[in-house]
């Protein structure tokens, strides 16, 4: 990796709403990093109305954007339209950086001026920063039609780990606001379909995880954009794949975390004998309907579910007198 001389300026763009506590813990990361060869505008797009957030924000020198309309594209946007620097990288407001986060980026992009943007890998966290597994993707994303191939068979970049050159804004736009899931994916297919995107091994991002089984409704929404999001861009990309088949597998593997994530749902409830069991199941269908029928009939984990959950519940004894 070649040394940086000179002080480079890079605009992080951080979309918040109401999660004050974990904003400032995102600002710290961001900030650390600084020192002599680089230095950072922080822009902060906010669609809450936490009192607290503009203080966070004006503690770490970041710039508060408010905007009014909900979701993270419009929060974004706010962001990626008012950075100045030569340079625009992102961040949730739920996860951190890692120290060795930038630097590796801007040396690439030194060292390749015909790249637009360097994606990388991340390390999952669970809410308290305790790791959950190895660096993810488990495999360093290749270049060119293998880029876009595997962005469309169930990678899902992590925002956070990215940064891309000022101009790529004006080339690819905008995130996309009607998209209330996946906009991030959206934007980062833009930018990767232009065939000028680096990856690099290391993972540079904590990345904070929901506790499992916790968001049906959020999966829910977001099943139907995911679908609009890989149509929008595999259809136009279609000769990446050798054929028919291989486009459908694709589909599948995108779609297949939702799957999992209802079954597995679906069983820990059925087994714990919680409520929620059947909503699970209705989610597992509505991601793949003839899958989820054929696993209600096999002797699979959703058959055992869904008989689990019909039987009665036993009643704790009774205290004797």
């Amino acid at each position: 990796m070649g040394v940086l001389t000179e002080k480079r300026r890079v605009s992080v763009v951080v979309p918040t709403r109401n999660r004050p506590d974990t904003l400032r813990q995102a600002l710290v990361s961001i900030r650390a990093l600084e020192a002599d060869d680089l230095t950072f505008e922080i822009l902060v797009g906010d669609n809450g109305d936490d009192p607290r957030t503009p203080a966070v924000c004006a503690e770490f020198g970041a710039t508060r954007l408010p905007v009014k309309l909900n979701g993270a594209a419009a929060a974004r946007n706010a962001g990626l339209m008012a950075a100045t620097g030569e340079f625009i990288a992102f961040l949730d407001d739920d996860d951190m950086w890692m120290a060795n986060h930038v630097r590796p980026h801007l040396a690439v992009f030194d060292s390749r001026p015909d790249i637009e943007a360097v994606m990388a890998r991340v390390m999952a966290v669970d809410e308290h920063l305790r790791e959950i597994d190895g660096p993810w993707p488990w495999t360093v994303c290749a270049e060119g039609d293998e880029s876009v191939r595997t962005m469309l068979s169930g990678y899902y970049p992590q925002i956070g780990a990215t940064i891309v050159r000022a101009e790529v804004r004006d080339a690819v736009g905008a995130f996309d606001v009607a998209l209330l899931g996946d906009q991030d994916w959206d934007w980062q297919l833009r930018v990767a379909r232009r065939r000028k995107t680096a990856y690099i091994a290391d993972p540079c991002v904590l990345f904070r995880q929901r506790p499992p089984g916790t968001f049906d409704a959020l999966r829910l929404r977001r099943l139907g954009f995911a679908r609009r999001v890989f149509l929008r861009h595999a259809i136009p990309e279609r000769r990446v794949w050798p054929n028919l088949r291989a486009i459908a597998h694709s589909y599948r593997d995108v779609l297949w975390h939702y799957y999992e994530y209802f079954v597995e749902a679906a069983s820990a409830r059925a087994g714990k004998r919680e409520p929620g069991v059947w909503r699970a199941i209705w989610g597992a269908w509505r991601t793949f309907p003839i899958r989820a029928t054929y696993h209600l009939i096999a002797p699979k984990p959703l058959r055992k579910a869904m008989l689990t959950s019909l039987l009665p519940r036993r009643r704790a004894p009774l205290a004797s007198a």
